[in-house]
């Protein structure tokens, strides 16, 4: 009897080791098909405030990345607030004391994911210091999730830094890419941040967003290669030991019938929102009573899974001097109207358990466009406090009752 009660033991550690290892060997991860009570609230990261090695000499000269043209924000009209002021001063986003600081941040407030926007220009990475020496080197890293969001538009040269170039429109960088160098990308990518413990994975497969389906395609000329393409970075992935990649696009325009038909050529797995896109009106209610509209009409018009977005707010006047109070979303713009959206997205969330729960939110450093969840001097916390109160559960729609 004590041998058998010994060889069911040996078995059924056995069993348990085999479990155990199959649970943790995916790392961080979520199942497209069971509903999870997690919600996973992903903040775009805007990673410019620090010094590029390869283009920030050219591009800000002071040394501070993006924070010289932030810091120069000028009001347009009465009580328009700008500059932007951080609560916590002009910190540099690759150190990663900062990052540690942005971290606990965001997790101690239901924010669990950071989306860092990812460029290539000219055969080569940019701003890619903040995730590189910033994010990755913090020691609570280890609390927050990340994925890729790789920004592949044109860049027109007066865009980042108007002060310096003008009225010069050329273009600076486009977002198109040869084969050569997507290999390289995809090769980077994978080795480089996909191996990562805390890159976000759906159904065990590494989220990657890209920006533009157009420059993609352009990349490649048609659909058909840009397919090629896809799935061959799809298959670079299953060899580097992932089930499969989850293709992410972001999308501003309404699902008309041919961009429908060529994300699902594409084999797209989920779409989003960068933010609530334009037009941009003046009224924060307005813009997003629009955007859930636009929502609504993805939800009938495509099979794709969608991902809801919240946004903030919407002021690029730094960047654009010729920009006025027409160009800001500034009326009923408050903490509180932030959420109020945030409860819609999850409510939205629960709607569709047979996806899971991710919302992206615009943003967590957008100082530049006027939509951030970072703390300032103007509202404090009171956007990170809305995302607590929203995923916990505590936010009350219907106070009455």
């Amino acid at each position: 009897m004590k041998l058998i009660n010994s060889v069911l033991s040996v078995i059924l550690f056995f069993l348990f080791t085999i479990a155990f290892t199959s649970c943790t060997s995916r790392g961080n991860t979520v199942s497209e098909k069971a509903a999870t009570d997690e919600y996973y609230v992903a903040a775009y990261v805007w990673p410019s405030c620090h010094h590029d090695e390869r283009f920030g000499d050219m591009l800000w000269p002071e040394g501070i990345g993006e924070w010289e043209i932030i810091k120069m924000g000028t009001p347009r009209f009465e009580g328009h607030y700008q500059p932007k002021v951080p609560l916590w001063g002009y910190e540099l986003d690759d150190d990663p004391k900062v990052m540690e600081k942005w971290i606990d941040a965001a997790t101690d407030h239901g924010v669990n994911v950071f989306i860092f926007d990812w460029y290539w220009f000219d055969e080569g990475p940019f701003l890619e210091s903040s995730l590189n020496n910033g994010f990755l080197k913090a020691e609570n890293s280890d609390k927050m999730q990340f994925y890729l969001m790789w920004a592949n538009h044109d860049v027109r040269r007066n865009y980042w830094n108007v002060h310096k170039f003008a009225n010069d429109t050329s273009i600076m960088w486009r977002g198109a890419v040869d084969w050569d160098n997507f290999k390289i990308i995809v090769d980077r990518v994978i080795n480089q941040y996909f191996h990562q413990p805390n890159y976000f994975k759906i159904d065990g497969a590494p989220v990657y967003s890209i920006f533009s389906i157009y420059n993609l395609i352009k990349s490649f000329g048609t659909v058909e290669e840009t397919r090629k393409a896809i799935d061959y970075f799809r298959e670079e992935t299953k060899k580097a030991g992932f089930p499969d990649l989850h293709l992410q696009l972001i999308v501003f325009e309404q699902p008309n019938e041919n961009l429908v038909t060529n994300l699902e050529k594409l084999g797209v797995n989920s779409v989003t929102k960068y933010n609530w896109g334009g037009p941009h009106p003046e009224d924060y209610i307005q813009w997003g009573t629009e955007s859930m509209e636009r929502r609504k009409e993805w939800d009938e018009k495509a099979e794709i899974t969608y991902f809801p977005n919240v946004s903030i707010g919407w002021d690029d006047s730094p960047r654009f001097p010729h920009k006025g109070k027409e160009h800001v979303v500034h009326y009923n713009k408050s903490p509180k109207g932030f959420a109020a959206y945030m409860q819609k997205a999850k409510e939205y969330c629960d709607e569709h358990p047979e996806q899971p729960k991710l919302i992206t939110v615009f943003s967590w450093n957008e100082w530049i466009e006027g939509g951030y969840l970072l703390p300032d001097m103007k509202y404090g916390f009171s956007h990170l406090e809305a995302v607590k109160r929203v995923v916990k559960g505590e936010y009350n729609p219907y106070p009455s009752e």
